[in-house]
């Protein structure tokens, strides 16, 4: 943990403290800013308040008194319930506004882990909640260069692996052979073993024609399509380097097995590749200019593209997801429908731009390009973006 860190973005964000809590194991997010042990059972409650300016405090219960020994700071303890609420009135005591994980309305559902009975309680202190949305993204989401260095190894390696599968699916086809969703998904994750990729047990999507409609299709030995020709193609691909600190790479691309796809499957590829084009060029028009840039927004800028194609009932899904050491990291989301992600677009994260339409029994596009803004706030993507549709 770097508490001068914390201590620095507290008061620029005008808060008097940020307010760890945890029972049962329910909150990863405060184990990993603060850097201690996940995996420990916690079957007592424990606070840790961090002021702006001064010494954090620790506040544990006596049967578990050494849950944050790890962690600097005046150490307490508590037995009964009373005793709980007077040591975190006097805790709190000067603090007027404190954030925790917690979203008002549920807006930010990712980082709301403290129950609502634990935010009215501090309420009743009376101390202002807030959300910590902002400052968990700091201290979650925001890559440093080795981290990016990550992602760009990983980029290289999936985008080479993207391209030799639709080339696998070609020679199978004009062969004759039989090769099936499924096994072109397991020969994707062969590759990455092979090229030092991990996708954490979550495999990428290989979908034919109406399959891809449902946008998380899975892939199994029963339900699998064999390729054929005429075929519309969605390949979803998602991994990280095998090493500490890895960021992951995730790219969606499409294609069709022939030489000449439909004019409705080309026309809807152009409407989400034009939607995502401008979801990148909002995002660099407002860093360009100095100004705020906040989810929701790019959400709007690539959703308003796919309605005024007339497919808006079509485009089911956030626009894009931050992208971290797991595939949807903790920073801010492209989202303004599944939620209004107010949180802005910062400096040093990682976040996906990938506008789908969804046709169901039919078909499905969906396009997928990763975004990173450097600490010199450039907007940039990494690897090839797809414009045209591969013919395989």
């Amino acid at each position: 943990m770097d508490l001068n860190r914390i201590q620095k973005e507290l008061q620029e964000a005008e808060l008097d403290g940020w307010l760890f809590y945890d029972f049962h194991n329910r909150d990863p997010i405060a184990y990993r800013v603060l850097g201690i042990d996940f995996g420990k059972f916690t079957s007592r409650r424990w606070f840790y308040f961090i002021p702006a300016q001064g010494e954090p405090v620790r506040l544990a219960h006596q049967v578990e008194p050494t849950k944050l020994d790890a962690l600097p700071g005046k150490k307490e303890t508590y037995l009964g319930w009373r005793e709980l609420h007077q040591d975190l009135a006097r805790i709190l005591a000067g603090a007027k506004r404190v954030a925790m994980q917690y979203s008002p309305t549920g807006a930010i559902p990712y980082v709301s882990t403290v129950d609502g009975g634990t935010v009215d309680m501090i309420r009743s202190l009376g101390v202002e909640v807030v959300t910590s949305a902002d400052l968990v993204q700091t201290f979650e989401a925001v890559i440093d260069d080795a981290g990016y260095q990550t992602h760009l190894k990983a980029g290289e390696k999936i985008q080479t692996i993207k391209d030799q599968a639709f080339t696998l699916i070609g020679d199978f086809v004009r062969t004759d052979k039989r090769l099936t969703e499924y096994d072109l998904q397991q020969w994707i994750v062969e590759r990455y073993q092979q090229e030092g990729l991990t996708c954490m047990n979550e495999f990428p999507i290989v979908g034919i024609n109406e399959h891809p409609a449902d946008p998380h299709f899975e892939p199994t030995p029963d339900n699998s399509h064999v390729f054929k020709m005429g075929d519309k193609v969605l390949i979803d691909l998602w991994a990280k380097c095998k090493e500490p600190g890895a960021i992951f790479y995730d790219i969606t691309w499409c294609g069709f097995v022939g030489q000449a796809p439909t004019a409705k499957y080309q026309g809807i590829f152009e409407v989400v590749r034009d939607a995502r084009n401008a979801a990148v060029e909002f995002v660099r028009e407002k860093f360009a200019k100095g100004e705020t840039c906040f989810g929701y927004e790019v959400d709007d800028a690539c959703r308003q593209v796919v309605e005024q194609a007339e497919y808006g009932e079509f485009f089911i899904h956030r626009t894009g997801h931050s992208i971290g050491e797991e595939v949807h990291g903790n920073g801010v989301n492209i989202d303004n429908l599944e939620t209004k992600d107010e949180r802005r677009l910062v400096p040093g994260i990682c976040f996906s731009v990938e506008p789908g339409i969804y046709l169901p029994g039919e078909m499905a596009v969906r396009t997928e390009i990763d975004v990173f803004i450097t600490p010199e706030a450039k907007v940039v993507v990494a690897g090839a973006e797809q414009e045209e549709l591969v013919l395989i």
